[in-house]
């Protein structure tokens, strides 16, 4: 347990890595009340300089000197670099919010799982999705959702193309399916292709779970559009989420039949941004000792589902490579 938990101080924090989610990070921090942002660590010096002065903090020299200096750290460097220092600061004895992916393999979030259980640390996943209004305004409703259509489609950015449109925004909507669902996934397929960068920029994945329900999953990070939602049906009623307007809305069918009669509900959703609730929501997990509400476990699931989607586009492509070897020439 944390010094700050024991004597219901402030919560010292850091945060290493400062680029565009790291430098958000940092912006919630200072605007939490049971937080002291500590410092900010980042390779890029004047970055670091440069975030430190915008919300008055310090640029600390690297992760060696943040043991007894905070308690928790969210750490938001490119992922391939997510196990090492996650490790690393989780031996330190400091509590960690990793970004997503939380990982570049399952391998390495097995390491980070194992290291946080061997120190006693929180460990939680930036799948910040999970804390947007319109997904907590659905949580209590799901009753054995049927079939999902989830869009999520993005403008080109020069960011996070470090890793594929699975890892990059596709994830989102997979810890999301597996939370509302929670069945194991039976069947799967996935196609995907990349346009602008050598990775996949577009993907779509047909997911079957156990209880039946399917999810038809699409990601894009070069649309000319943004479009940030997910709609699912369950018995009689039809939800809708918007991420980025951050609202929901239920239909109902109140009478079926050749004239149905709906109802239209606009659910209650917490005027709060998602990464303001997730934050919040880790630093009641390091004051309380209580796992975070994504944990590392969760973190480790989304990204086994991505490593399926991702073997799935990789065996589609195999299968069209050799349907276009085998078939048959064109002839005039």
């Amino acid at each position: 347990m944390t010094a700050a938990a024991v004597q219901g101080k402030k919560i010292r924090v850091a945060v290493v890595g400062v680029g565009d989610f790291g430098r958000n990070h940092a912006r919630v921090y200072r605007e939490l009340d049971e937080a002291e942002l500590v410092g900010v660590v980042d390779l890029d010096s004047a970055r670091a300089a440069q975030t430190s002065k915008e919300f008055s903090t310090e640029v600390l020299a690297g992760i060696e000197s943040l043991a007894g200096r905070v308690d928790a750290v969210s750490l938001a460097v490119p992922t391939v670099d997510h196990a090492r220092l996650g490790c690393a600061l989780l031996e330190q004895g400091l509590d960690v919010l990793v970004e997503k992916p939380m990982a570049a393999s399952l391998a390495e979030a097995d390491a980070l799982l194992a290291a946080a259980a061997k120190h006693g640390r929180i460990l939680q996943v930036g799948q910040v999705e999970r804390f947007n209004p319109a997904v907590t305004a659905v949580e209590p409703l799901v009753n054995h959702p049927l079939f999902f259509e989830v869009h999520r489609l993005g403008v080109f950015t020069p960011r996070s193309l470090d890793v594929d449109v699975v890892y990059d925004l596709m994830i989102h909507d997979l810890d999301i399916l597996l939370a509302l669902v929670r069945e194991p996934v039976v069947d799967l397929k996935a196609v995907g292709i990349p346009v602008l960068t050598e990775k996949v920029d577009i993907a779509h994945a047909r997911i079957e779970f156990a209880s039946g329900a399917v999810a038809n999953v699409t990601a894009s990070r070069v649309s000319t559009e943004r479009v940030r939602k997910m709609r699912f049906f369950q018995q009689r009623e039809y939800l809708s989420l918007d991420y980025a307007r951050r609202d929901a809305m239920r239909i109902r069918v109140r009478q079926p039949g050749p004239r149905p009669d709906f109802v239209f509900e606009k659910l209650p959703a917490k005027a709060e941004e998602p990464l303001h609730a997730e934050l919040a929501a880790f630093l009641e997990s390091v004051r309380t000792r209580r796992a975070a509400r994504v944990d590392g476990a969760a973190g480790r699931r989304a990204l086994e589902l991505a490593c399926r989607v991702m073997a799935g586009i990789q065996e589609h492509g195999r299968r069209v490579q050799v349907d276009a070897f085998s078939a048959p020439p064109i002839t005039p």
